[in-house]
């Protein structure tokens, strides 16, 4: 019997995929692989450094035996009358604060938490004005300490708040980062008030319930002690002792593995409870970066609105987040006739909201598992990495030139530029007009494949109302998965399975002329540049990959330019 402080996992799965599960899970019994896990045995993937990187199997326990440190900053923070905290970071460093912040609310006494994931300069100028510089509370998230957006964020806002509150800059600000980081040489420097660590063996996907999530939830006022006391319970579900039939990690992993290496279902459509929503944008960055490599792995699908099961191909599985006394009806609905129509549902039930700590250690676990029988290292991104170098050389480029190196489109029409991938150049070739541009890539669509929206604007409600009206199109008419992104912040998150994974991604990039552009302090280039280098270096390493790939550019007016590009693309479907 489960207990019933857990969650309560079910899955409807057709016969072949049950079968294929229960033969995996008495594989890995046999094998002693949970123990393995446990035992730190990169044995259990490709035997190569990933026992190096499980430091986030027990960090729960890690995170109890500080929980007085914890509850004594929390307690600082509130005595210190902030009104609001703004987290600076990127990819597994802001999503699962984002998440914690949106599920949980504002705190009665605590300042409200924030996260600002995106260098667009009007979206950085959104969240400058939606705080008050003189009572916010900074934190600076960063693992390596080098990457760049975490640091010209963190150059900008502390710009900002010293015109406010002068030579006490530094007491508003806090970072989370490992040891020796050049983030921690920063903050010594400048004087932060706290430095908190982070742990070397825990990537930043993986870190959720270390201090990456821990710090921005004490400092926000939330139920420390109740979230990882929920997330131990599930510690305890996965550990190495627990009973195959119990272990609800394995067991998830294991309808995760063999979906992807033996049935070809690598469309993983997350749907969620109202309340729990931005939980997808989380679990989509852990399925992607882990598993989305050498031309394998999972392709998450977030945020979409359900619909008949003929929509849907044999390249899906569901998995459904659903808390108790938050549920749609429209979504268990259309999840019943999904199942009846045979596509695999994966609903995990939350009775309450403390057990999205659960959800986080049972889906890193199930991950881990998923990775071993895809026959990949889940704890490595190299595409990642390619992206943020190619991004680097065109910012150095714009320090030595003073501009960014020319490019070409290869259609201009009226407020239009298009610029083509390799795969796309020839094709392209007769393209006289934006139409012509988004006929010949939408052509190229197949059974299997899906469609990537990839925009490079601000995110708020009315861009992520237009993003979706697009994607439900394009799903709708071509009848594949489709993906709706805001740049750059994707690019730490499901950029890696674009780039690494299946080569099944046809890519619509979309960027515009900024409203307004903010300088970087101490640098040539500003956040407008950067997002266009950013723009760019995804781009470049798209086509290098010879993905299918066009990149459409809005000059002048972003809001009329938006909806004749929205018109467009209906037409052209």
């Amino acid at each position: 019997m489960q207990d019933e402080q857990l969650i309560q996992m079910q899955s409807a799965l057709p016969a072949d995929h049950q079968k294929a599960v229960q033969e995996g899970l008495n594989a890995w019994d046999k094998e002693g692989k949970v123990q393995k896990i446990w035992a730190r045995d990169a044995s259990v993937w490709t035997g190569k450094d990933e026992s190096k990187w499980l430091g986030w199997l027990d960090i729960v326990d890690e995170q109890l035996g500080d929980l007085a440190t914890l509850e004594a900053f929390q307690n600082e923070v509130k005595a210190r009358g902030f009104t609001d905290v703004l987290l600076l970071g990127m990819g597994g460093s802001s999503l699962g604060p984002e998440v914690l912040g949106e599920v949980f609310g504002h705190q009665t006494g605590f300042p409200t938490l924030h996260v600002l994931d995106s260098t667009d300069p009007q979206q950085v100028f959104t969240f400058q004005q939606k705080v008050d510089l003189g009572k916010t509370l900074f934190i600076v998230s960063s693992k390596s300490g080098g990457t760049l957006e975490p640091n010209i964020l963190k150059a900008y806002f502390y710009n900002e708040a010293k015109k406010v509150v002068g030579d006490k800059v530094g007491s508003h600000f806090v970072t989370v980062t490992d040891p020796g980081s050049h983030m921690e040489d920063v903050a010594k420097q400048d004087g932060f008030w706290k430095i908190f660590y982070g742990k070397k063996d825990i990537g930043g996907r993986y870190s959720v319930l270390s201090n990456f999530g821990i710090i921005p939830a004490a400092a926000a006022g939330l139920p420390l002690r109740a979230l990882l006391q929920s997330a131990h319970k599930m510690q305890k579900a996965c550990a190495a002792e627990t009973s195959l039939t119990q272990n609800l990690g394995l067991q998830l992993g294991a309808i995760w593995g063999t979906a992807v290496a033996q049935f070809k279902r690598d469309k993983f459509t997350i749907i969620a409870s109202p309340a729990i929503n931005s939980l997808g944008a989380w679990l989509e960055q852990l399925l992607a970066e882990s598993t989305g490599k050498i031309g394998k792995g999972i392709v998450p699908i977030d945020e979409e609105t359900l619909t008949t099961p003929d929509h849907y191909g044999n390249d899906r599985l569901f998995v459904y987040l659903r808390l108790n006394g938050n549920v749609d009806a429209a979504q268990d609905k259309a999840l019943e006739a999904l199942k009846a129509a045979g596509h695999p549902v994966v609903t995990l039930n939350l009775q309450d909201k403390n057990q999205i700590a659960q959800v986080f250690y049972q889906t890193e676990f199930a991950t881990a598992v998923a990775g071993s029988f895809i026959g990949i290292d889940p704890f490595d991104q190299p595409d990642v990495e390619a992206s943020k170098i190619e991004t680097k050389k065109i910012t150095t480029a714009y320090n030595e030139h003073g501009k960014l190196p020319d490019i070409t489109p290869v259609v201009r029409d009226g407020n239009f530029e298009v610029y083509a991938g390799k795969v796309e150049v020839e094709k392209l070739q007769n393209a006289s007009s934006l139409t012509d541009a988004l006929k010949t890539l939408f052509s190229q669509v197949q059974t299997g494949d899906y469609v990537g929206v990839l925009a490079y604007i601000e995110r708020d409600l009315a861009t992520r109302d237009w993003i979706q009206k697009i994607r439900l199109a394009i799903r709708d008419k071509k009848k594949v998965a489709t993906a709706a992104e805001f740049g750059p912040r994707f690019l730490h998150s499901t950029g890696q399975a674009y780039k690494g994974g299946p080569k099944t991604g046809v890519f619509l990039q979309i960027t515009v002329d900024d409203v307004k552009d903010l300088p970087v302090p101490a640098e040539k280039y500003t956040f407008g540049i950067v997002k266009e280098a950013q723009a760019r270096g995804d781009f470049d390493v798209l086509s290098e990959r010879d993905r299918r790939v066009i990149r459409i550019h809005v000059k002048g007016d972003m809001k009329a330019g938006l909806e004749t590009l929205s018109k467009t693309i209906l037409s052209a479907l």
